[in-house]
């Protein structure tokens, strides 16, 4: 057999070169070795070494697949079982999964590259490095996964790491605020993610996606239901609306996380899904024309909300989402290649423009233009983009404020209650005025604290108030007791009255 056919059997090495290098540069930091500047070279080797490697084997696949086709659907064996059911450890190799793999394993090298000297000597830079690593292993599960439940842990990895890189200056609140906002908007897109896997695992007993996309495989409720629980989960993650106000605050990160999150590759993840389920989504044309209807009302307002920006990267991210919608459009028209084809060109046109966004104010020769006449003639409208058709602050509302207020009340609940009851480490007071050193917490605390207290004082009437305490005069009385039976034991009356008692017993 031919070693391009071969190369296909490492696929998984894809995904496990970039842990590796995140497993390698957390060590290193663990370990106390990435301090200075003298750190900083190593990493990002590892790291630029680690993508090159993905890199690498997806270019030999590639051309093992041009030579003697698509290697296809491959299964490494069992992750875990339950019931009916199983979770596999699968990938599927065909052209769409290839192409749009490869492309975000050359995204990811050249952002490797270029966050080298982009972040040198920056306080977070090894952090960022391991984040942008566990990207890379995440998005290469969603792309090359044969299953969509190993599809969901690589789409929780690239929610993980891009909550750490939108919050990469922690101690900026903004910085902070924007992460979680983003994050709590998203987990709506991952409870859809989750329906449609529940309903894959009810309805056919399997997560992998042949499965998935067989015709005739579900009865046309079933296969709605199950096509829209993956359709909420595309559009949080590809911020389309009613989810789009969320990858505006993500550009809180730094420039590169930028590029390859929100301008380039994790945009397209929600894209990459409705084509990997395009065949069940045949099979629902309303569904189909509901994605028709989302693309063409989001790249309304992002259309709308670019005209008024006065950022560069805010007008990118616009650009951004109005391009993604019209791959929903053609994805619910049924041009699947034309919406494969525009979303790698756009990955790469859009990396670059973001890569080069801080240079954009020497790169430009003239000033932006104005917002266009007819826009500014309307007031109403010209307010309404300005301030994103007010559904920042509606997701503010319904999403983030009741997510914070639940979490402050879980930790007032923590504070008032649960601590005072169960007790906090290194907290407490003291049992006793004359003993400061012995302190207890909590209920329990305080419980253990008493019944040490009650054996302390058994002990110290037993045995520690020293002579003439009453467990040693219980003991010599006993001692006494037991000398004067062995005194008489050993007088030879006694002894012969005892043995005559023990023959009558006998008898």
């Amino acid at each position: 057999m031919s070693p391009l056919r071969d190369v296909a059997q490492l696929i998984w090495l894809v995904p496990a070169l970039p842990l590796m290098a995140l497993a390698l540069v957390g060590g290193r930091v663990l370990l106390g070795r990435a301090h200075g500047d003298a750190a900083e070279p190593l990493t990002a080797r590892l790291c630029g070494l680690a993508a090159l490697g993905s890199l690498c084997i997806l270019l030999l696949i590639d051309l093992g697949a041009l030579l003697y086709g698509a290697p296809g659907y491959r299964l490494f064996g069992a992750w875990f079982a339950s019931g009916r059911w199983q979770a596999t450890l699968s990938f599927l190799m065909d052209p769409l999964a290839l192409a749009v793999a490869t492309v975000a394993a050359l995204i990811g090298w050249l952002v490797m590259r270029f966050s080298a000297n982009y972040l040198h000597r920056e306080a977070g830079f090894h952090r960022f490095f391991i984040a942008l690593c566990l990207f890379l292993a995440g998005i290469q599960l969603v792309f090359l996964s044969g299953n969509g439940l190993l599809a969901f842990v690589g789409w929780e990895m690239c929610g993980v790491s891009s909550f750490l890189l939108i919050g990469y200056a922690w101690e900026r609140p903004t910085a902070t605020g924007n992460a979680l906002f983003a994050f709590i908007t998203n987990r709506a897109g991952d409870a859809g993610f989750l329906l449609g896997l529940g309903f894959a695992a009810a309805w056919l007993g399997s997560f992998e996606w042949p499965s998935l996309t067989a015709p005739g495989a579900l009865t046309m409720l079933s296969a709605r239901l199950l096509a829209f629980g993956f359709i909420v989960a595309a559009l949080a993650k590809s911020a389309q609306l009613p989810f789009t106000p969320w990858i505006a605050r993500a550009l809180e990160g730094p420039t590169p996380s930028s590029a390859i999150f929100y301008g380039a590759v994790m945009v397209h993840a929600g894209v990459y899904l409705m084509l990997r389920l395009s065949p069940l989504l045949a099979q629902v044309p309303d569904l189909m024309a509901g994605l028709v209807v989302a693309g063409v009302v989001t790249a309304l307002y992002a259309w709308l909300c670019s005209l008024v920006q006065t950022d560069v990267k805010s007008a990118l991210i616009f650009a951004t989402v109005f391009q993604v919608a019209l791959m929903f459009v053609a994805i619910g028209l049924g041009w699947t290649t034309l919406a494969t084809i525009h979303l790698c060109l756009h990955a790469g046109w859009r990396t670059w423009q973001f890569l080069m966004a801080p240079s954009w104010l020497a790169l430009a020769p003239h000033a932006p233009r104005p917002a266009p006449a007819w826009l500014q003639r309307s007031q109403l409208l010209y307010t309404a983009a300005l301030e994103r058709f007010w559904l920042d602050r509606l997701a503010l509302v319904l999403l983030a404020k009741p997510t914070a207020g639940f979490a402050h009340d879980m930790q007032e609940l923590d504070t008032q209650f649960i601590d005072r009851v169960v007790g906090e480490p290194g907290r407490g007071d003291p049992v006793q005025a004359d003993l400061p050193l012995i302190a207890a917490d909590g209920v329990p605390g305080r419980l253990l604290a008493g019944v040490a207290q009650r054996c302390q004082q058994v002990e110290m009437h037993l045995s520690l108030r020293g002579r003439g305490g009453a467990a040693e005069l219980a003991l010599r009385r006993m001692g006494l007791w037991l000398r004067t039976v062995e005194h008489l034991l050993e007088r030879p009356r006694y002894l012969m009255m005892a043995v005559m008692a023990t023959f009558v017993v006998i008898l």
